[in-house]
């Protein structure tokens, strides 16, 4: 069943971005004249959105206001995946998509090109962004995709921060702050892959903003 949920990562200080956020959080940042945050859900048009807070989480609920978006809210930092375990109850069960709010995407919707690829019995489908499409983000990749459309760690490819996951593994995940990876490790040899074949930028620091603007411009 194509999933039906989104769950969008706002919660994080954002210190990649230096004074750029001392007096608001990342998601807010402008890139072309929109909050990364507005091009995060421009994205998602017929699902369910759930968006954590945590820094200036009062910011970033007045932005939303009146939008039909969830707001998951942490009273601490609670990493990706503390972040999902603990946005269950809003976002209800089955796989649901995730989305970083700090990247800006140049051709098909991702989230379409994952709708696309998902199958019964995935785990978790990650899109991955081959090194000569990635934007703003300097050194090695994360991953590659073998003949059977599985993900191995360790490669040349950017995982986007976009996926489709199956939740059901967080229940037995003891505590309540911890990465993605260890819902990832829990699926090990179920975890698939495909490739974006449009741009993708990493606006986590203050030089990914001229960098997607860039690319905004000569790709609009």
């Amino acid at each position: 069943m194509t999933p039906e949920a989104l769950m969008l990562f706002a919660a994080g200080f954002g210190t990649r971005m230096g004074t750029l956020t001392a007096a608001r959080p990342k998601p807010l940042i402008e890139v072309a004249g929109r909050p990364l945050i507005d091009h995060a859900l421009a994205l998602t048009q017929g699902l369910r959105v759930v968006v954590n807070t945590h820094y200036h989480a009062d910011q970033i609920a007045a932005h939303l206001a009146g939008r039909g978006v969830a707001i998951s809210h942490e009273p601490a930092i609670l990493d990706t995946g503390g972040g999902l375990k603990a946005a269950l109850p809003v976002l209800g069960g089955g796989a649901v998509f995730t989305l970083n709010s700090d990247a800006v995407w140049a051709g098909p919707n991702p989230l379409g090109v994952l709708r696309a690829a998902w199958r019964p019995g995935m785990a978790a489908l990650l899109l991955l962004v081959p090194r000569a499409r990635v934007r703003g983000r300097d050194g090695p990749g994360d991953a590659r995709i073998d003949a059977g459309g599985r993900l191995i760690w360790g490669g040349d490819m950017v995982y986007s921060g976009a996926q489709i996951i199956d939740p059901a593994p967080l229940a037995d995940i003891p505590g309540a702050a911890f990465p993605m990876h260890r819902l990832w490790d829990r699926a090990a040899g179920a975890i698939h892959a495909v490739p974006y074949r449009g741009l993708w930028c990493d606006v986590g620091h203050p030089g990914g903003i001229a960098a997607a603007e860039a690319m905004l411009a000569e790709h609009p």
